[in-house]
Formats: structure tokens, sequence, C-alpha cells
């Protein structure tokens, strides 16, 4: 797999990271399966994938207790990345939580959950509408001067908010939902990231499960599925999403490749700063995921991608 940097001076990452929300949080309640889950983590490591990407509001602290399960004995494999600044429960509901003594105390349980003794990349979830950005920042650079935590990453936010949190300590990172369906900022927040040597990390970089084919219809979704709640897969949006995946398959029949590794290899060609973090359940889609790395994108191939509608629907709530 191709590597990059976190920041400036970060540790090497490979260029698919894994995001492991849907282990635990949100998606398909009825097919989660936790010693799956810490199996399939351990053999991401395996193959080479060695950001895996986590947060105490996934189901209330939970997935991170797995994650911390999954690599155990292999800390020294991994660059950890979890965040704060959002409380969740398990129904999936979240809060912002950017104050200072929050953060402070959000990040010792991810410690503690985790079972380690720093963390290497430790993400603003959100900004707090009722706390200032830098003090949210302020009293996450305390904990990298304490030594719990190695670097910052920022979350969606203007340029003018990220210069004024650097301003208090540098970004390693920014976290946002980034994929073919989801191109907000990327007129103005990668060519900062760029300028700033600040890798981009692409969340939800398979429009949670549309870009890979997986759905056709609402009816898809389980019940208790969070995604039902969500205004892209609404019975008519979801029509219409689903639609424009033809044009991604198209473009993959041309590589003998998916839909999902022709979605992550767009993002890759964004430039060398954008990690994707895709998530799975399954051996099969992580292997799937990982050969992203491997397709080449033509002229040809960006070209009808750029002009592909804009999907229906807002992305997450």
């Amino acid at each position: 797999m191709r590597t990059t940097t976190l920041g400036r001076d970060g540790p090497v990452v490979g260029r698919l990271g894994l995001g492991t929300m849907g282990l635990s949080y949100r998606y398909a309640p009825g097919l989660r399966d936790r010693s799956k889950a810490v199996s399939l983590v351990r053999e991401a490591v395996d193959l080479g994938v060695n950001l895996v990407e986590t947060a105490g509001a996934y189901a209330a602290g939970e997935n991170e207790r797995l994650i911390g399960e999954a690599i155990r004995g292999r800390r020294d494999e991994v660059v950890l990345c979890t965040g704060g600044g959002l409380l969740g429960d398990a129904g999936g509901v979240l809060r912002p939580a950017g104050g200072p003594q929050a953060l402070r105390d959000a990040v010792d349980e991810s410690l503690r959950r985790l079972h380690v003794d720093h963390i290497d990349l430790y993400l603003l979830r959100r900004v707090d509408p009722g706390v200032p950005l830098e003090e949210s920042w302020g009293a996450l650079a305390e904990q990298v001067w304490a030594g719990k935590i190695r670097m910052l990453g920022l979350p969606v936010v203007t340029v003018q908010e990220a210069r004024d949190a650097e301003a208090v300590h540098e970004a390693a990172a920014m976290a946002a939902e980034v994929s073919l369906f989801t191109r907000c900022g990327l007129d103005d927040v990668v060519p900062y990231a760029v300028e700033r040597r600040i890798a981009l990390l692409a969340g939800a970089p398979l429009g949670r499960g549309l870009l890979a084919g997986a759905l056709s219809t609402h009816d898809d979704l389980a019940p208790d599925d969070w995604r039902r709640t969500q205004p892209r897969f609404a019975p008519r949006a979801i029509r219409h999403n689903v639609a424009l995946t033809r044009a991604v398959a198209q473009v993959a029949a041309r590589h003998e490749a998916t839909p999902a590794q022709v979605a992550l290899a767009w993002l890759l060609r964004l430039g060398d700063h954008v990690v994707p973090l895709p998530g799975t359940r399954t051996s099969y889609h992580l292997a799937e995921n990982l050969g992203g790395d491997r397709v080449r994108l033509t002229q040809q191939d960006l070209t009808d991608l750029e002009f592909l509608p804009y999907p229906a629907g807002a992305p997450e709530a």
C-alpha cells in the first residue's frame, strides 16, 4: 500500500485507514458480532492497515473498548486515532461537548477504554457552538503537553477557524465526510490542508454504503439501522442516489474493479495527504476496499466522475 505522513513530522500511515464506527454503532445492529469485529481489526493490521479510527461517542464508548481489545499486544503496529467533543448514546443521538473540562475527561476515559498510555491522533469531532474553538483546542493542546496525546486533528471548520486553532497548536489532520457524494469544502479546505501539510481524513468515503453498490432501496436497510433516519436514504432520495452509482460502475468496469474501489481511487487521486477511512464488517469487503489503492483512474474516468449530478438529500445529520 502507498503511504503518507500525518502532519509535517508525524508517523507514516497507509493511504487507506480503517473506520470502525459500523462495527458497534449506528449500522445494522442485528448483524453486529463482537468477536468477528475484533478479528476484522486484527486482519486489517495483518494486511498493512495501520491507521485505525474510533471515537468515544461511538456506542457510548463501547467501540473504543472493542478497539482496545483488538490491538492488545499489537500497539506498536497501530497509529491509533480517536476523538471527543461529542457525547453519544447507544441509539446514535449525538450532542456537542467541547468544554475544556469535558474534553480533559474524554481523553482520560478514552485512554482507559483503549488500555493505552497515549493516543497517537486525537480528533476534535465537532465545534461546540457554545464554546470558542480556541478554548476547546487549547484544552486538547494541554493534553499533548501532558504526553497523553501525540497529535491533534480538527473537524470540519472554515479556513479561518483552522488558522485560529493553529495559532494555539498545529493540526496534523482534518477529518471530514468526503466522497463522490460529499464534496463540500474541497475548493478551500483541501488547498489549506495541502499548504499546511495537514492530512485529510475522509470519513464515509463510500457514501455510507451507497457508493459500494450495497444498497438498492430503502427497504434494504434493517428496521433499526440509523441510516433510515437520514435524508439520503429516504425512499425517493435513495432511488435517485442509486442511479448515480451506475456511472461509477461504468468506470469500474473499464478497470475490472468494483464501484467501491473506484470511489476510493477517486479520493486517493485528490492528493497524497488524503487518507480515506472506509469501514466494513467482512473480510471480503476489507480486501475489496484495500484494492482501491491499485486502481489508477484515467483523465476520462475523472471527467466522467466529476460530472456526476449532486445526490438527493443532505449528508449526515
